[in-house]
């Protein structure tokens, strides 16, 4: 458990207490109501939107249903989003790149506004991760590999907990990223709080783009940033033969262990626990850094956004002292924070070429995941021009 607060409520007419659990770094609630099957959606509609919490006492499978109505009454498209979200041409409008900056600061607040009320709906799980309440699943094995072992019984969101339940099956039935050499696919376990790679296209991109010729002289690479492991298992199977893989995330390092494990590939990669390079050089380095610079609202979000470009400047910054002659570094990188005025083509540049660094090559792909055709999302501007690019850097002679 990453929190030791307590949470207090009157059940019964009896003040009651448990620890609090949020990953998202949520405070414990101070206004806390008991509910059940009698609460109308509307009603725990006003409540969360006030700022009650409400513990559920009733059925489980009811709660489920209740944080879908919560769902559909906050999704409801308004006029204004819809106006807000459509694409502006900024070749005409000096004053429009202020425009998506200020749509993108806009769906932030709405996501933020949004899990704030559907985190109202709680749960309390006993020390031994079980539910005692009607038609509740057995949830012991997701929360003991999400939260480890607890002494104590204690409060969770119902949407934070769904999301323990939906990795819980990631985990078990594995993510397919690529088919071996006799077609079969291979699979990846994702662990809570590790990001999981739903995205193929950069898989893809790493998956076909020739490898640097340095590697027939000394096949290393090292993968910054390793997350489930899908990129040095990546490299493994296209025969480099020493992989140094680093993170500082321990549930990433432990995901990416795994994976390696089952895998059978803990002879070609080594996993360490560092901030971004491991000692030494190798051939090959690759990266895929947060993709948006802006600050995360939870730990779960750190895979997406990165404050000030932190990684991403601390990657290029390094490379150079990291990469033996004639070396590549492979930066995996998406230009929707471009799109989203967050941060310009020419910075980017500016900062490759600050670190010593040239350019040998940049392969595109266009993103196929659903929201590109999500014309409802305030972001669909930008996502439909996003292209998603691997940069491949040398060291500057």
């Amino acid at each position: 458990m990453t929190q030791n607060t307590s949470i207090h409520w009157n059940g019964n007419g009896q003040a009651c207490s448990a620890l609090w659990h949020s990953e998202n770094g949520i405070a414990p609630h101070k206004k806390v109501v008991t509910g059940n099957d009698t609460l109308t959606a509307d009603d725990a509609y006003h409540l969360a939107c006030e700022g009650t919490a409400i513990l559920w006492q009733g059925d489980f499978q009811n709660a489920r249903q209740l944080l879908q109505a919560l769902i559909r009454r906050i999704d409801r498209p308004s006029k204004k989003s819809k106006r807000a979200g459509k694409r502006v041409d900024k070749s005409t409008d000096v004053a429009a790149k202020k425009t998506s900056l200020d749509i993108f600061n806009q769906h932030r607040l709405i996501q933020s506004q949004r899990a704030r009320i559907l985190g109202m709906l709680l749960i309390h799980c006993n020390a031994d991760h079980s539910i005692s309440l009607r038609r509740a699943p057995d949830v012991t094995q997701a929360c003991l590999e999400a939260y480890g072992s607890v002494n104590e019984s204690y409060v969770i969101s119902l949407r934070e907990l769904l999301g323990v339940i939906s990795a819980y099956e990631w985990r078990k039935n594995g993510l397919p990223i690529l088919a071996n050499s006799d077609g079969n696919p291979i699979f990846i376990h994702p662990h809570y709080g590790v990001f999981s790679p739903v995205r193929g296209e950069y898989i893809e991109l790493v998956c076909n783009t020739p490898l640097p010729k340095q590697l027939k002289e000394d096949s290393t690479a090292f993968d910054i940033g390793v997350g489930t492991g899908v990129l040095s298992i990546i490299l493994a199977m296209r025969d480099v033969q020493k992989i140094i893989a680093t993170d500082e995330d321990d549930r990433a390092l432990i995901c990416a262990k795994e994976n390696i494990v089952l895998l059978n590939l803990g002879s070609q990669i080594e996993i360490v626990k560092a901030n971004l390079f491991p000692q030494g050089k190798a051939s090959l380095i690759v990266c895929n850094p947060p993709w948006i610079p802006a600050r995360p609202s939870s730990n779960l979000e750190r895979a997406v956004y990165d404050p000030d470009s932190q990684m991403l400047k601390g990657f290029l910054s390094g490379l150079k002292d990291h990469l033996l002659p004639q070396g590549e570094g492979w930066l995996i990188l998406s230009d929707l924070a471009e799109h989203l005025e967050l941060r310009t083509r020419q910075e980017l540049l500016t900062w490759i070429e600050g670190a010593g660094l040239a350019v040998l090559e940049r392969v595109d792909t266009k993103p196929k995941h659903p929201k590109v055709n999500d014309e409802s999302d305030m972001l669909h501007f930008a996502r439909t021009a996003e292209v998603t690019s691997l940069w491949r850097l040398s060291v500057k002679l």
